[in-house]
């Protein structure tokens, strides 16, 4: 069984592309031909990601859109059906979970054995106890958050940790001690792409989900020149709201489609 950096690896050369996929359903948004269906999350989701397939070399659904609506029975369907219909393409659980190692453990079941995600998001703030559980589901790939997009990230991750601001300790240990599976990436915001450029120079090829273009204005051909490894790869240029909301009719997959291939386009012309 091929690894999540393998697969990853493999899907960022068959797909030529660097886009991920967000998957942030909120059914009040979603086309009216949907409205009051018991499966209109896991309906929209999933001609979103048939749609966007063809563009996109991974796709992380966002937990918390599911699980407000008790709809999450149609993320495991959703999983599975994008392993079933789209091999090879990883899915990445986003649920920033961090919590006591014994909690931990149940977390990381929770992702990789009930949701099958190939991935999971993690926060650091408890230390590595609180993210070795999740090591230890072989071949597994484990997301830590580093230097998030949105403002108030700042509030926590610039303060002054003898003589460097704190993201750049989280990197530093991402690579030379919590990375014992050599299945770690990072989180790093695409709204500070100094900031992607300082950790791509601490962690070398590891990869990066980088969210925060599209919607929230992340500028993309500052993110790349930052984050790009030497093959021109090592990021997961996440976009959601920008994608899966391109279109409000009938005609929504396709509209997710073409907003999937620009966005695609425009990162491929600065790698």
């Amino acid at each position: 069984m091929s690894t999540f950096i393998q697969t990853l690896n493999d899907a960022w050369q068959r797909t030529d592309s660097l886009l991920c996929v967000g998957l942030d359903p909120e059914p009040s948004k979603f086309p009216a031909a949907l409205a009051g269906r018991a499966d209109a999350i896991f309906d929209f989701c999933r001609t979103i990601v048939d749609a966007t397939a063809p563009f996109a070399s991974s796709f992380k659904p966002q937990i918390a859109y599911f699980a407000a609506h008790r709809a999450e029975d149609q993320l495991e369907q959703l999983i599975a059906h994008i392993h079933e219909k789209h091999p090879g393409v990883p899915v990445i659980l986003d649920a920033k979970r961090g919590d006591i190692g014994s909690t931990a453990e149940q977390y990381a079941r929770e992702a990789f054995e009930r949701y099958r995600a190939d991935a999971v998001t993690v926060n650091p703030y408890m230390g590595f106890d609180s993210i070795q559980p999740y090591l230890e589901h072989a071949g597994k790939g484990v997301i830590v958050l580093c230097r998030t997009s949105n403002p108030g990230g700042s509030d926590l991750q610039f303060l002054d940790t003898a003589g460097r601001p704190l993201y750049q300790v989280v990197a530093q240990l991402a690579a030379e001690k919590w990375n014992a599976s050599g299945q770690l990436g990072l989180v790093v915001g695409a709204t500070f792409p100094k900031e992607i450029k300082v950790v791509r120079g601490i962690v070398g090829d590891m990869p990066l989900l980088i969210p925060g273009i599209g919607a929230q204005g992340g500028d993309v051909e500052a993110t790349v020149q930052a984050g790009r490894t030497a093959a021109g790869t090592g990021m997961l240029i996440n976009s959601s709201r920008a994608i899966i909301y391109a279109g409000k009719g009938e005609d929504f997959g396709a509209a997710a489609a073409q907003a999937a291939k620009e966005t695609r386009d425009r990162i491929n012309a600065y790698r």
